[in-house]
């Protein structure tokens, strides 16, 4: 006899959450993130409280509508005053490394 059994944690895909975004301070580059990767500046990845690891979300910048899509591959602090911290290259496509955050949606792809 054959059991095959499908688990799936996956956030339904109309996911959409609305906060602010911050971005990895320049430290953190070739430290080990959550998921055991190697956290590079120069790559589209982001950190969330909760998202699975490997999951893609795109991420609108509020104020100037810029997108970007990022690889979930790190957990904030449950403290954390941001929804996402993503990387130095996302922050940029973003346009808001001067600022230092910014208000974003994000949105499951």
């Amino acid at each position: 006899m054959l059991l095959l059994v499908s688990v799936s944690f996956t956030y339904k895909s109309n996911y959409m959450e609305t906060g602010r975004a911050s971005f990895y301070a320049s430290h953190f580059n070739g430290r080990r993130t959550s998921s055991g990767e190697v956290f590079k500046q120069d790559n589209l990845t982001g950190a969330h409280k909760t998202l699975p690891f490997g999951t893609l979300v795109k991420v609108t910048n509020l104020s100037n509508d810029s997108t970007v899509v990022v690889k979930i591959n790190d957990r904030l602090g449950k403290k954390s005053a941001s929804i996402i911290d993503v990387s130095m290259k996302a922050a940029k496509q973003l346009n808001f490394v001067r600022k230092g955050h910014t208000k974003v949606t994000l949105e499951i792809l």
